[in-house]
């Protein structure tokens, strides 16, 4: 594996670890988060193209940015989603018009995004969306699609000023042809409805979204019209990059507190917890050099961001289900005050056990992870459709 930090490194950890150290107390508001991050220059650390970015850092400098901040317990990001997955895949897939448009307002932290792919028939199975963009070149010279349809699971869609949305814009087309990938303006009274999802845990982090003949541009297709399932495929490899080792430092965080809380109850007496608690240790470990080693020369591996996947999401539903059983009895109570209709609290335990159950889902469940493996790794035969 080659891959270690050098001396650069470590000095740029320590200008990170300053700055993060520095910060006012209290926390600011998500957009004015993002401002701060992106007139500091540290939004779309190593953006290959001149004048998109802000720093120039090196692979291994992006690892410790996204390690330090995950350690700092900095303010959750709402800028991610327009960093880590739109810039990637407008600096692949783009226009110079589309990069020179979209890339400078991510860096700066001014405009957030949304991911409009899972519908309520297409979640993992992503081929199947059925919303469509129509092309109608009356409503502007340059043409103008208008899109239709329903997606689900959006994150972030109540903040976002735009989403990049997968749409069917050739009638009768099945499956992977026939797909675009627009950018869309989230600001369409009228023609885009966003509702809040409740979830188990009684907040919303996700939304369903309703497009009803809202407007994409024309020259906002990237990579060319009929050709969104390549760009689409594009896009879910760079979300499993740099961003899984910080996300890696809340995992250990999370585990260190299972520990704590299994010594204080006495349930560290248990071997069979005790063996539980030193397998989720070795196995997070083990996560963190495979995504090394895949950061470090083997990214090119195909099916390596679906293994990554795999073990990640199982290990952090076992770690919710391991979570409740050093707390004993007093996990199962729950908030005083619930009601249906109300918001609630829940401790850290109980969240983490009950939006685990979501892990081996969203991003891509396991079946499909699996499904991809085996056809594109492995070569095994495809199931025939019915």
């Amino acid at each position: 594996m080659e891959f270690g930090f050098g001396a650069e490194d470590e000095a740029f950890r320590e200008e990170v670890r300053a700055w993060l150290a520095a910060r006012p107390e209290g926390t600011p508001s998500r957009r004015a988060w993002e401002r701060e991050l992106g007139a500091a220059g540290w939004i779309g650390l190593g953006w290959s193209e001149d004048g998109y970015g802000n720093r120039t850092a090196s692979l291994t400098q992006q690892v410790v940015w996204a390690e330090e901040y995950a350690r700092a317990k900095a303010p959750t990001r709402t800028g991610h989603i327009g960093e880590n997955l739109l810039a990637p895949t407008l600096l692949a897939h783009g226009t110079p018009a589309q990069k020179q448009r979209f890339l400078p307002p991510v860096a700066r932290g001014e405009e957030l995004w949304c991911q409009g792919y899972s519908e309520p028939g297409a979640g993992s199975d992503l081929a199947g969306v059925r919303t469509t963009a129509v092309l109608d070149s009356g409503l502007e010279s340059s043409g103008s699609y208008r899109v239709t349809g329903q997606k689900i699971w959006t994150s972030l869609a109540r903040e976002a000023d735009w989403c990049f949305v997968l749409a069917r814009t050739r009638p009768g087309s099945t499956r992977h042809h026939g797909l675009t990938f627009l950018l869309v303006p989230m600001d369409q009274p009228g023609r885009i409805e966003v509702r809040p999802i409740r979830q188990l845990t009684g907040t919303s982090e996700f939304n369903e979204v309703f497009f009803d003949g809202a407007v994409a541009r024309a020259e906002h297709v990237v990579g060319g019209e009929g050709n969104g399932w390549r760009v689409a495929m594009s896009l879910l490899g760079f979300e499993r990059g740099v961003s899984t080792l910080a996300q890696q430092i809340g995992f250990a965080e999370e585990l260190g507190r299972v520990i704590e809380t299994a010594v204080a109850t006495g349930a560290v007496a248990d071997p069979v917890v005790r063996d539980q608690l030193v397998q989720q240790w070795a196995q997070l470990r083990a996560m963190r050099w495979n995504a090394l080693r895949t950061l470090g020369g083997a990214g090119d591996l195909e099916g390596a961001p679906s293994v990554a996947k795999l073990l990640w999401g199982r290990w952090h539903q076992r770690l919710g289900e391991l979570a409740m059983r050093v707390r004993g009895a007093a996990a199962a109570v729950g908030p005083t005050d619930w009601s249906p209709s109300a918001p609630y609290e829940l401790d850290a335990f109980q969240h983490l056990f009950l939006f685990g159950r979501a892990d081996t889902i969203y991003g891509g469940s396991d079946e499909i992870q699996r499904t991809i493996i085996a056809e594109r790794v492995l070569g095994l035969p495809k199931e025939p459709r019915g």
